[in-house]
This record gives structure tokens, sequence and C-alpha cells, in this order.
């Protein structure tokens, strides 16, 4: 799966409100441009990326049976 086959399956299922998705889709999109980055450009963006999903906790606390 790409981005863009992601992120229309986002749409579709009403998914855009779920960090933890989007979080995936901009992996997916780092990964599609890491050929045009430079390293350490990568690794800035990779360690944002890491950080927003460290920020959002145990959110799947009480939901598991729903996410997972």
């Amino acid at each position: 799966m790409n981005s863009n086959e992601l992120a229309k399956y986002l749409e579709q299922t009403d998914s855009v409100t779920k960090p933890w998705l989007l979080a995936q889709l901009r992996l997916l999109k780092l990964e599609e441009q890491r050929s045009t980055l430079s390293p350490a450009e990568y690794e800035k963006r990779l360690a944002d990326i890491h950080q927003d999903v460290m920020n959002l906790g145990e959110w799947w606390v009480g939901i598991e049976d729903e996410v997972f």
C-alpha cells in the first residue's frame, strides 16, 4: 500500500481523525521521499514522527478490541 492508497482508505473509512493512522501515513510518505532527502533530513523527519507517536501515550488502553 502506498501513501495515496492509505489516504483514500482513511477517507473512505472516516479515519482521518485517528492520529495513529495519520502517523502511519506520514511514515509512508517519508519512505516515498527518502531518496530525495539527505540522511540528516530523513532522520529529523523520522524523529518528529516518532515523537508525535510517543506523545499519543497509551491511547489504546481500554479500547484494544476496537483498534487492534
